[in-house]
């Protein structure tokens, strides 16, 4: 053991009860920690102290299972985290005017800088640009904690690989990237990880492991930016894409299907390959492979409304007097996150066309456009001109959304094919 790693099972704070912090902090409880769950978010953490979960991957079951061990505090008091030995933050990153907004992590950094001790182990999980790390968590842990990185505590960088709503790739078993800023901080930051993941994969410093994640959202991005742009000329020219991709899976090597749709949406993909962009423009290069990516899936929601407003007009409809149901408003299917959903810039540009529109979605409640609150339907007991499936939930009968709509818009490929049918 280096002498930097923690007592085992000894107690570990994650700084963001989110999307990533919570499922960690649940599996460390599971392993035997004593973690201390920190948020802002006073609302936030008066829910998990009542035993309600707000995250997918968390159902309230296991959220109570963790309280009742009496190894789980939820909590916005960094006081509590006084004499901790492992502290994870995963905190959200995202863009501010285009640019990677820190100010989370900074803040963060800040308030945990005095419960640092000698022999701590401090680690980031936020995605950010290379070099995050070293140069912006470090310094504020130093400056507020009077101690010194790899020579008094330990610090590392491991990329959060959380999939939310996906039963197969949970955080326990999506092998685990893991990186010191030291020989010694590595053994520390794999120690911990060891125990609560079946697979950890040491590199050889934060940059690394930073740029990793940027890679992983980078790629499916412009691979997805690449079937949207086909898709639109597939539609020109009378080609159905979602053949060409079934036909061009068939072969065994050297493709890999990514698929169409309304936009891009969640915290990582239409974020992370902008914090790479910036991170190449602040060293005198231009990402432009990336740059058009991003410019090609920004587009998709107003080209989803163009093929609207062309299949209303050709039955004699005007968009401003047409009845539209927008089915699904979260990012992806059986989840409630809503981040960047391009569904929601689908709908409010159908509202901007003076469009009656309603939407249906059994885990998203309410959305907020505009500053209008619109509640999903309860049930299917109108007529539409059109639907338009923008998050295929495995909850909403398609059938029944084709029953009561003249048109069915599937930007999805997931209705069952039928006469009124339409793909993107």
């Amino acid at each position: 053991m280096s002498t930097w790693d923690f007592q085992i099972k000894g107690t570990l704070v994650v700084i963001g009860q989110g999307y990533v912090g919570l499922p960690v902090a649940m599996r460390a409880v599971e392993v035997g920690y004593r973690v201390v769950g920190l948020d802002t978010d006073t609302v936030r953490v008066w829910a998990l102290q009542d035993g309600r979960s707000f995250v997918d991957d968390v159902s309230d079951a296991q959220l109570q299972a963790a309280l009742a061990t009496g190894r789980y505090l939820a909590s916005t008091a960094y006081s509590d985290a006084a004499g901790f030995d492992a502290a994870i933050i995963t905190v959200p990153t995202p863009l501010k005017d285009g640019y990677p907004d820190l100010t989370f992590i900074e803040d963060a950094a800040r308030a945990l800088a005095p419960q640092v001790r000698r022999g701590s182990t401090v680690i980031l999980e936020s995605t950010s640009y290379p070099g995050t790390t070293e140069e912006i968590l470090i310094p504020l842990l130093e400056r507020g904690s009077g101690l010194r990185a790899g020579q008094d505590f330990a610090v590392g960088y491991s990329p959060e690989r959380i999939d939310p709503g996906n039963p197969r790739f949970t955080f326990v078993n999506t092998p685990k990237v893991v990186s010191g800023i030291d020989p010694e901080s590595l053994a520390a930051v794999q120690h911990l990880y060891a125990d609560l993941v079946e697979t950890t994969v040491p590199v050889s410093s934060p940059k690394e492991a930073e740029l990793t994640k940027l890679l992983e959202n980078t790629f499916r991005h412009v691979n997805i930016a690449l079937v949207n742009e086909l898709t639109v000329y597939c539609h020109a020219l009378g080609i159905d894409i979602w053949e060409v991709i079934r036909l061009a899976g068939t072969k065994p090597f050297g493709f890999m299907p990514f698929f169409p749709g309304p936009g891009v949406g969640g915290h990582c993909i239409p974020v992370d390959p902008s914090y790479l962009s910036w991170a190449v423009r602040k060293h005198g290069f231009q990402f432009r492979f990336v740059e058009l990516a991003q410019e090609i899936n920004e587009r998709m929601p107003a080209y989803a409304v163009s093929r609207i407003t062309e299949l209303l007009n050709d039955r004699g409809f005007a968009v401003s007097r047409s009845r539209v149901l927008c089915v699904g408003v979260a990012y992806k299917p059986d989840v409630s996150d809503c981040r960047e959903s391009p569904a929601l810039q689908v709908l409010r540009k159908l509202l901007a066309l003076r469009a009656d529109v309603d939407y249906i979605d059994p885990h998203v409640p309410e959305v907020t456009i505009d500053g209008r609150t619109f509640r999903s339907a309860d049930s299917l007991d109108r007529q539409y001109d059109l639907a338009v499936v923008l998050t295929a939930h495995t909850a909403i009968d398609l059938d029944a959304v084709a029953a009561v709509s003249d048109v069915v818009f599937d930007t999805r490929n997931a209705a069952p094919s039928g006469d009124n049918v339409v793909r993107l």
